[in-house]
């Protein structure tokens, strides 16, 4: 947790989540959750804790600190750099992006103009998600997903939330921008379309996190305009998107592979049942446009990947060969 992020607290939540960040023994940090009226709480690897006023991690309510309604005023102002006017339409998607990717989610009372969410006003929820690179996350990964010639097979990487996706992908376009040579990947030339700016973290033009020397990044733009853009524009020869689930974000990925170019995406799931549950995720597993298929869990931590699947016949690569539940898409 960066020093920048405590500066953007109220200067008492401020002091709570110094003296707790600088414990010996804390487990790394993924969020931390502010509420008004409601204790703080702290979101690491290993589950959550609230903390008590001396910064102490508590798992009683009774003696935690309670999060008020000016501190949540006052962390607003401070994210926003004491503007909260020039954030409105940021804030209108339900977040902002901090320096260092860290991104801000908010809830409160929503102000509609023509049927569409103007911004929020009487905020009263707060989850600071704290944005990490882990450089070799993927490594267990990147054998699975890479052909013999070091050229990245399309591949979908799906889990439940907080199980590491982004994380994961990020490291994976860092390790094809930059090369891997002891898997026989050249550096190549990778697109991001990065909507909610959480891939790159993209502030004021300049990408947060290590991606290496090769990555274009399309920021705060719908997914499937971007991925477009990106094909006409910039000639990748990855394309990578985080979170895809519309229709058109399917229709985009399959104008790229009838470009030749490779896709690495993300998609919400607990299964394969639950991605195919999706009609566009569906249509994109019957057509077999995913020669790889990866789950990651939580079993051994966050990034955990549990299986791996080829998606072209259904075969269970890891962790045991067999049939899959895929087998059910096939009709």
């Amino acid at each position: 947790m960066s020093e920048d992020i405590f500066q953007r607290m109220s200067p008492g939540l401020r002091r709570v989540l110094q003296k707790a960040f600088g414990q010996p023994g804390a487990q790394p940090w993924e969020e931390v959750r502010l509420r008004a009226g409601a204790p703080l709480l702290v979101v690491s690897a290993h589950g959550d804790f609230f903390l008590d006023p001396s910064g102490n991690v508590t798992h009683l309510e009774a003696n935690a600190w309670r999060v008020t309604r000016e501190e949540i005023d006052k962390t607003v102002d401070l994210i926003c750099d004491n503007s909260v006017y020039a954030h409105e339409a940021e804030i209108s998607q339900g977040y902002i992006t901090l320096p260092g990717g860290h991104r801000v989610g908010f809830c409160g009372k929503a102000v509609m103009r023509d049927g569409k969410v103007f911004t929020l006003t009487e905020i009263s929820s707060l989850n600071i998600r704290l944005a990490r690179s882990v450089p070799g996350a993927a490594d267990g990964l990147m054998s699975w997903i890479l052909d013999r010639k070091g050229v990245p097979y399309n591949t979908l990487v799906f889990s439940p939330p907080g199980a590491g996706k982004t994380t994961i992908l990020r490291d994976i376009v860092r390790q094809l921008s930059r090369g891997n040579p002891d898997l026989g990947c050249k550096g190549m030339q990778v697109a991001v379309a990065d909507e909610r700016s959480e891939l790159a973290g993209t502030r004021r033009g300049l990408i947060q996190h290590d991606l290496g020397p090769r990555v274009d990044v399309m920021d705060g733009c719908p997914k499937a305009i971007a991925m477009l853009n990106l094909i006409r524009g910039m000639a990748p020869q990855v394309l990578v998107t985080d979170e895809i689930g519309r229709m058109e974000d399917a229709d985009a990925l399959a104008e790229a592979v009838r470009c030749g170019i490779r896709v690495i995406v993300s998609a919400h799931g607990g299964s394969l049942v639950e991605v195919a549950a999706r009609p566009m995720m569906r249509e994109l597993l019957k057509a077999k446009v995913f020669a790889r298929m990866v789950r990651l869990g939580r079993s051994e931590g966050s990034g955990t990947i549990e299986e791996i699947w080829d998606g072209r016949d259904a075969t269970l690569l890891h962790p045991a060969r067999g049939r899959s539940n895929l087998i059910r898409l096939k009709g």
